[in-house]
């Protein structure tokens, strides 16, 4: 198996196409890196901005070049020594009439070869789409139908839906009477209803609460063939040379899943998306490792400064009046979610263990509430994202998982035996357990995902560089043993797994994370920072938004690019996201208004005050160090398109923005054309440790990670393999000794001149 020694993660669509990638081929082996690791290829819905909305995993998308733009990249790749990971999607397709296999099903019904290719309920009947801008009987009383021919056949038409209909008998008199549509309507496998209605029932499994996304049936066999058959096609050609699998908690069964990928390609080396939360462990599939979440969360934690954070954590609380600990804020959104957001979700899952509990003698009094409050109470307890239980096998630790947790949950004055029953039946034998079990297993992660991610993260802002998928916001400072002790176990567990730091899924980057991280060595600046923030707050903004706000500034950093746009857009999403005054669904105006105007006067303020000159400095020790370490720590770092030099961007949709890719081909040869200082710092460090990395690759796949003694305020370790180490020492600059002279016979990697008294010093030796 050939292994990356590091990975550039490119995000293709928004005018990056495969020609243009192509092009980067010598930058990116100019950089130092080993892989293109790109977004996902395949034809996506028309216009996307991600491509995780596929509609056809059978075609690369036209739209970025096709099957033949693709090959010219493969070759441009592999001029320059180049391979490519691809991010593929199994989980989900786009529900949406241009999916092909879904069009097929609405025309075909039961008859459809992809009947079963789709996670839809059969005990919904008809497959509910939820996308009419009113009720189906309002819009045809108002004759908003229509009946057209598509080249595949014929369509109802309304508004810009065109929903494909079976030859049914009332399908001809439907075109010329509009009193005949309702007829034709009943007709159909399918039965389209107002997208309100979905917080009541839908008919297929969601990807969280995006009713865009149908979940998919890959752990059938027939389905699992039909997803990858291109994908298998592409790596049997040396086209794709690794994988990562988007999502794999969506899965029914991501061991069995991961398995049968790996019986398919079993010399290419495989990732997966996959959060682990506090002291979870990757269970033992047969892949490379995640995608690096935790490494990002560890690496933030270890750099914060203990003390400057409990003084930023104290000033929050007096600012805020916020003293609830996070487990309750989290609980809150949990439920608001899963009675919102995903309350179909939760209405199925109460349907099911109804069920389950009329066939129990001592259970089948238990009515629909006392069953929908004991799945509550389970899931807002439940500490992960989700359990790994099949249909076959519940393992024991999981079965205890289960236990532990129905007896942390409060279930209230009314749902205490259904809780208990439903421990039980989650552990329990039978094909009607196990698909509660499958189910309650996909739901647990959304739930998570939404109410964790996407909610309580814009809730709790204490420090918003611990506001980071994979992380929690109450975490604290990691002390360095620890991260020693976790280094030492990835170089044993996991040495092939990805170091991630930015991706498209971060919350902010990791140079704006690193600013925030800086707050903690120059507590009394921040609070200065924000004072000036606060005193230009209107009156009545909440002051846990003003918080928000001010840090997000920081972040973004002294001559942000189209600051004012960005801060406002960003304030209008924090306050949606944070689902308490205003929402995606029902947005308060006024509200957002005013806290764009605020947000505006915030990207005026000059965060380069004379005052900010301590944060300033610790921000820049804090970005050294935090590439230093991601660049040689045991895993294989993924650098996020940009992130080779100073990347400086907020949530989704902020870190999609173009990238100046020629500006940074320039500084290739002249690193004078960045702005001067930490920019050319960082990029200097980046690609003088990718090229170490290409020049020893197994030195950092396979070498060991060994604690050294150290002085108090410094962490020092050593990466040792077949007779080479390299020595590392990490310390922000205010706080170092003088660094030890040069051993005889050592190169000196960073810095490259000059005194080693700065933030990392890295030495290579021979023994």
């Amino acid at each position: 198996m050939k292994l990356p020694t590091a990975t550039y993660r490119l995000q293709f669509r928004n005018g990056m196409d495969f020609d243009r990638a192509a092009a980067l081929a010598p930058y990116l082996s100019g950089l130092g890196v080993s892989h293109l690791y790109a977004s996902p290829l395949f034809t996506a819905t028309q216009g996307s901005t991600h491509g995780y909305d596929v509609t056809d995993p059978t075609q690369i998308d036209p739209a970025l070049g096709g099957r033949e733009g693709l090959e010219r990249l493969s070759a441009a790749l592999k001029a320059e020594g180049l391979g490519l990971i691809l991010d593929i999607v199994p989980n989900h397709m786009a529900f949406a009439p241009e999916t092909p296999w879904l069009r097929d099903l609405l025309r075909h019904g039961a008859a459809s070869r992809y009947a079963r290719h789709f996670d839809v309920d059969p005990g919904q009947g008809r497959i509910r789409l939820p996308w009419l801008v009113a009720p189906f009987h309002r819009l045809a009383a108002e004759r908003a139908f229509t009946v057209e021919d598509d080249p595949d056949g014929p369509v109802i038409v309304t508004g810009g839906l065109r929903i494909p209909l079976a030859e049914t008998p009332t399908l001809a008199a439907a075109r010329t009477d509009p009193e005949a549509i309702p007829r034709l309507h009943d007709e159909q496998p399918w039965q389209a209803v107002h997208w309100r209605t979905e917080m009541d029932r839908i008919s297929h499994r969601r990807f969280f609460n995006i009713t865009g996304l149908i979940g998919v049936r890959v752990e059938d066999p027939e389905v699992f063939e039909d997803v990858h058959r291109l994908l298998f096609d592409l790596t049997d050609a040396g086209i794709v040379d690794g994988i990562r699998i988007d999502h794999v908690d969506g899965l029914a069964d991501p061991a069995g899943y991961l398995a049968r990928l790996r019986q398919r390609v079993p010399d290419l080396p495989i990732w997966i998306e996959k959060i682990l939360t506090g002291p979870e462990r990757l269970p033992d599939w047969p892949v490379e490792g995640t995608t690096g979440y935790e490494i990002g969360r560890a690496l933030t934690r270890v750099l914060t400064d203990e003390d400057g954070l409990a003084r930023l954590t104290g000033c929050y609380r007096e600012v805020t009046g916020r003293r609830a600990p996070f487990d309750r804020v989290l609980a809150q959104a949990k439920r608001q979610i899963l009675t919102q957001d995903l309350s179909a979700e939760l209405w199925s899952l109460q349907e099911m263990f109804q069920v389950l509990l009329a066939q129990g003698p001592e259970t089948r009094e238990l009515g629909p509430e006392a069953a929908r409050q004991a799945l509550l109470a389970f899931i807002e307890a439940f500490p992960r994202y989700r359990t790994y239980m099949t249909a076959d096998d519940v393992p024991p630790e999981e079965a205890q998982l289960v236990r532990d947790t129905v007896a942390r949950a409060d279930p209230g004055l009314l749902a205490g035996e259904a809780l208990q029953a439903l421990g039980d039946l989650l552990t329990a034998e039978g094909d009607a357990p196990a698909q509660f079990r499958i189910r309650l297993q996909q739901v647990t992660g959304a739930v998570t995902a939404k109410a964790q991610e996407d909610t309580a993260f814009y809730r709790e802002l204490r420090l918003l560089a611990m506001n980071e998928v994979g992380g929690e916001p109450d975490d604290g400072a990691l002390p360095v043993a620890e991260f020693h002790a976790l280094m030492s176990e990835r170089a044993e567990r996991a040495p092939y797994a990805l170091t991630l730091t930015s991706s498209h899924d971060t919350k902010r980057s990791e140079d704006a994370r690193a600013r925030l991280v800086a707050a903690t060595r120059a507590p009394s600046s921040f609070e200065d920072w924000h004072a000036n923030c606060a005193a230009l707050a209107p009156e009545g903004l909440d002051p846990n938004l003003v918080w928000y706000l001010a840090q997000s500034r920081l972040a973004l950093g002294r001559d942000a690019p189209e600051a004012a746009d960005r801060l406002a857009d960003h304030a209008v999403k924090a306050l949606r996201e944070a689902k308490t005054q205003s929402f995606h669904t029902a947005p308060d105006e006024a509200l957002e208004a005013e806290a764009q105007r605020f947000a505006r006067q915030l990207a005026a303020l000059d965060p380069a005050i004379p005052a900010l000159d301590p944060l300033e400095q610790a921000a820049r020790d804090v970005v050294l160090a935090h590439t230093a370490l991601k660049l040689v720590i045991p895993g294989i770092p993924d650098i996020y398109q940009g992130a080779e030099t100073v990347l400086l961007a907020l949530t989704d949709p902020d870190n999609r923005r173009a990238v100046d890719f020629p500006r940074l081909e320039r500084a290739l040869a002249d690193p004078s054309c960045l702005p001067e200082g930490l920019f050319r710092e960082k990029f200097r460090l980046t690609r003088t440790l990718l090229a170490l990395r290409r020049r020893l690759p197994d030195l950092f796949l396979h070498g060991s990670y060994e604690p050294a003694e150290a002085p108090a305020s410094i962490f020092a370790f050593t990466r040792r393999h077949a007779g080479q180490s390299l020595h590392c020492r990490v310390i922000p600059a205010d706080k170092a000794p003088p660094a030890p002279e040069l051993q005889a016979g050592s190169e000196r990697i960073w810095p490259e001149q000059g005194p080693p008294n700065g933030p990392v010093l890295i030495e290579l030796a021979k023994e």
